[in-house]
């Protein structure tokens, strides 16, 4: 489809995280009318920034990948015809810290030095690593024909069919699998410091452990840290990303609304015609008419926003999903003295082996880089979180409960 191609059909998109805006700005840039709505602030959802002080924090996410030639948001930069932002690669990814051990394993980028790194840590565990490394390449290959997942149009399936190549088919009998069962299949369940590893790092990327982690998706998770993939370390801040983001959205036409919340999906006889906004500076309602809703929204959020058109089945599956679990974050500017010099830009701490990862048994912690621009000369910022039950901040008094978590990560940041 031609740049600048007149459609007339206008799309709204609920929500400015990196999924909205990147939608939002390559709709725009094929010739969409485009109306972005989001109740925050700023835009990037949890890949947005505050500031405090002359520091600047990220405030979820504080790395990033998919920048490399061929990477995902490389490609879509290149499609947008705008300039990737600056960065470094984060070697290791993450430096791990066990119970009682003072040596991490660091997650390398170079594929020899993780492997390395990994028989030295886990003796007896490389074929295990070795189908990972494969799970991931097919998966790779398979993501990066741009399949279309669930197919619901006869263009679809033939995206799907056309991404299905003898090289993914190993990925097949793996389809349903779970981490915990390959590693039960390899006889490595007993290994506690490859469980409590696996759980650690994917507990980053998928809000659960290795028993309940999908295994394809647990092969992308951990195979995309090393080269030619890797992550990134972003110049300035994770906010560098939404703000390109949203200038290309706004170049070719596109509308961004901050402190906008969608109420509702509007459809007539299960057609979209448009989404009820509430205006928060000024309290005013309105309808935004729309030929395409596109919901970068959590799928309680989309049920709500649905409401009485929300189809059945699949309110069913949105009620029996488990609480979402939540992160309580400490934002700190230090010295730069206090960091030392060879620091990973991130590293993930358990201090016991006992009860789930969070609930102050455990941290991950970000740092930046000199000259990075999220701190000033001589200085320093330290992102620490640790995962907590969001239900047990309402059951109890909230201040005292942020205290006591504030003080103990403070403290153990600096065992």
């Amino acid at each position: 489809m031609a740049v600048g191609h007149s459609i007339n059909q206008r799309v709204v998109v609920i929500g400015a995280g990196i999924g909205g805006l990147t939608t939002a700005a390559l709709l725009a840039r094929r010739g969409y009318d485009v109306t972005v709505f989001d109740q925050a602030y700023v835009p990037g959802g949890c890949a947005s920034t505050f500031k405090r002080r002359g520091f600047t924090f990220d405030v979820g996410a504080t790395q990033v990948a998919g920048l490399e030639p061929g990477g995902v948001h490389q490609q879509i930069f290149a499609e947008l015809d705008i300039p990737l932002p600056a960065a470094t690669h984060c070697d290791p990814a993450c430096a791990v810290y066990l119970p009682g051990e003072t040596t991490p394993i660091s997650v390398w980028r170079d594929p020899a030095a993780w492997r390395a790194e990994r028989q030295r840590q886990f003796p007896g565990s490389e074929r295990f690593w070795q189908l990972l490394a494969k799970l991931f390449q097919a998966s790779w290959r398979f993501q990066g024909r741009e399949p279309v997942l669930p197919p619901r149009s006869p263009w679809d399936l033939w995206q799907l069919v056309s991404a299905v190549r003898p090289d993914t088919l190993i990925t097949a009998p793996f389809t349903f699998s779970t981490v915990g069962q390959l590693l039960r299949a390899f006889g490595l369940q007993g290994d506690r410091r490859l469980k409590t590893f696996l759980d650690l790092q994917l507990k980053l990327y998928s809000q659960v452990g290795a028993d309940e982690t999908a295994l394809l998706y647990a092969a992308t998770a951990l195979g995309v840290s090393q080269a030619p993939q890797g992550l990134f370390h972003l110049e300035g801040s994770m906010q560098v990303l939404s703000d390109l983001l949203v200038a290309a959205l706004e170049r070719d036409g596109g509308k961004l609304l901050m402190r906008h919340t969608v109420k509702q999906i509007q459809s007539t006889q299960g057609r979209v015609t448009g989404v009820t906004v509430r205006d928060q500076k000024t309290g005013d309602i309105r309808t935004q008419p729309a030929d395409i809703v596109v919901g970068n929204v959590t799928v309680q959020n989309l049920v709500t926003l649905l409401g009485d058109d929300a189809p059945a089945g699949y309110r069913r599956r949105v009620e029996k999903l488990a609480d979402s679990s939540g992160a309580f974050v400490v934002y700190l500017g230090v010295e730069r003295a206090a960091i030392p010099a060879d620091c990973p830009p991130h590293l993930q701490f358990l201090y016991d082996y006992d009860g789930p990862i969070g609930e102050n048994n455990s941290l991950f912690v970000s740092v930046s880089r000199p000259g990075d621009g999220r701190a000033p000369e001589g200085k320093a910022t330290v992102i620490a979180s640790s995962f907590t039950d969001l239900n047990a901040w309402q059951q109890d008094n909230y201040d005292r409960r942020k205290q006591h978590y504030t003080d103990t990560a403070i403290a153990k940041q600096g065992e």
